[in-house]
This record gives structure tokens, sequence and C-alpha cells, in this order.
């Protein structure tokens, strides 16, 4: 019976502390007095993803450059989905900030040709101008190599990736992230593939592994296409990993590896790259993911 009874008193205990807590929370406000010393406040937490961050720099590859998207084999970062002006586009940086506030406060920093390895130079770049938002956009061609063997390993994508991260947060640790997938590169082959023009392009060395023999079938094209294809999963698998590792980053859930990019999407020089309609589409991802309340 005794221990029954003291069982009894410790439960009546906690629900009336229980109570007494959530009568406190409630009783702030309005006509009401505030807590008491010693009992807890219940001030909202600060939430960790900003919607509307006010400046935006990008770090990242060819695409974030507008390569091919304008004229072949040329930059065109006018058109860039992340910090461009071109009104085709409306870039991520656009619809944040407005037209205006766009050409002053965002930054592009991506480089053509670039891999994961050169990502925290660009980081280290782009913390001198203090952004509130870091757009990612790399990996493309750290599986666009001359060979499968060549391909960066995913524990070196991984090191760097997350050297990259720490390179930011060294001096911004509030700054945000926003990383997209890796674009689905077996897909772009098999849409691209279907233009004469685009596959003479390809010859001219635009991610081999991948494009190269365009129109083999066999089992050793289809095999070295699987590879590649299986290294950009695992790639954003790293993405999604690291990312989820920072309360102030946030990938892009595989929407744009999920999708599906056809031939108006694609540049009309290389059948490979966005085209200005394809950067438009990469900046309503990109928009509708920062914007979202939840991840």
């Amino acid at each position: 019976m005794r221990k029954r009874s003291h069982r009894s008193r410790v439960v009546l205990a906690a629900v009336a502390a229980t109570v007494l807590g959530v009568a406190g929370c409630d009783a702030v406000g309005g006509n009401s007095a505030g807590p008491t010393r010693g009992t807890a406040h219940s001030a909202k937490p600060t939430p960790a993803w900003d919607v509307s961050p006010r400046s935006v720099a990008a770090v990242g590859d060819s695409i974030t450059r507008g390569f091919d998207a304008c004229t072949v084999l040329s930059d065109c970062p006018e058109v860039s989905w992340a910090t461009g002006s071109s009104t085709r586009v409306d870039s991520l940086a656009v619809r944040l900030l407005g037209r205006s506030q766009a050409a002053e406060r965002s930054w592009n920093y991506a480089v053509t040709g670039a891999r994961m390895a050169d990502l925290p130079g660009q980081m280290a770049q782009a913390a001198t101008r203090k952004p509130q938002l870091v757009t990612v956009m790399a990996g493309a061609n750290d599986a666009c190599r001359s060979s499968t063997s060549a391909m960066t390993s995913v524990d070196s994508f991984r090191a760097d990736f997350e050297d990259a991260l720490s390179t930011l947060r060294e001096s911004l640790p509030r700054t945000q992230v926003y990383v997209t997938s890796v674009p689905n590169l077996k897909r772009l082959w098999s849409e691209g593939r279907t233009n004469a023009l685009g596959k003479q392009v390809w010859k001219l060395g635009i991610c081999p592994s991948m494009l190269g023999d365009a129109d083999a079938l066999d089992s050793a094209a289809t095999l070295r296409r699987d590879t590649v294809q299986k290294r950009v999963e695992a790639y954003n698998k790293v993405l999604k990993e690291v990312c989820a590792k920072d309360r102030r980053c946030r990938f892009d859930g595989g929407a744009v590896y999920d999708y599906r990019f056809g031939t108006d999407q694609l540049s009309q020089w290389d059948w490979f790259h966005p085209s200005v309609n394809g950067q438009a589409r990469l900046a309503e991802i990109a928009y509708r993911k920062v914007t979202a309340r939840k991840a």
C-alpha cells in the first residue's frame, strides 16, 4: 500500500506541475500577470529559415553562369537562374529582391568547368559580400569527365562539400544555403541525342563520360552511362546528408534531378546545358524551394 500511495502522490504532483505550467504559458499577455520569477518563458524560437533573404550570392559551375544559353560556347550570366537580370528568366535574386535591388545585392561567383573541389574557394569569395543566401549548384562536372574512372570519388566529393560549407560558416554562421541537386545527366543525353547539331558539339568534349559515342547503345556504352548516373545519384545523396547537418542549409529534395527537361529547356548550341527557358525553370524551382515555410 505504501508503494502504491507514494506512486499516486508522484503522479498527482506531476499532473499538477503540468497543469500549472500550461496555465502559466496561457496566462501571459492580455490583462493577466506575467510569469513569476523562476517560471520558464515561452517566447517563440527564431525560425531557422528566412523565406525573404535580402542578398544573394551564387557559386557553382557553367549552369549558374548561363553557359551556352545565349551564344555558342560562351557564358551568359545575365540569364543565370540564380542572379541573372534577364526578364526572360526572372532569376531567383530578382524574384526575392526585385529587379533594382537584385542588381545591387546579388553576386555570381560560379565558374564554367568548376568541380566540387573548387567550391571552397568560391565560398570564400562569396563570404566577402556577407550575403544572406548562397546558392549552390555543383557536381555535374565531377561526373562529366573523360572517362568513368576519372570521375570524382564520392568520398572526395563529400569532403569538398563539407569544406565549402565550413569555409562559409567560419565567417558567416547565419547565412542560409540553398543547394540544388545535380541534374539527371542521362536524361539530358536522351533528349539531346535527337539533334544532329548538338551531337556534333558534344564531340568537342562536353561531358564525354555520358555523351561520348552518343548513338552507341551496346552493352559497354550502356554500362558507362549507367555508371555515370549512379555516381550522380550518389553525389545527390551526399548533398542531402551534408546539408541536413546544417540547420541553415536547404537541399532541393531532388527537384532539379527529377525535373523532366525537354528540348525547349536545352541550349540550341549544345543540347545539354539549359536554354534561357531552362534557366527560367531552374529559377522557378529555386524560388519555390527557398520561399517554402518548410523544406
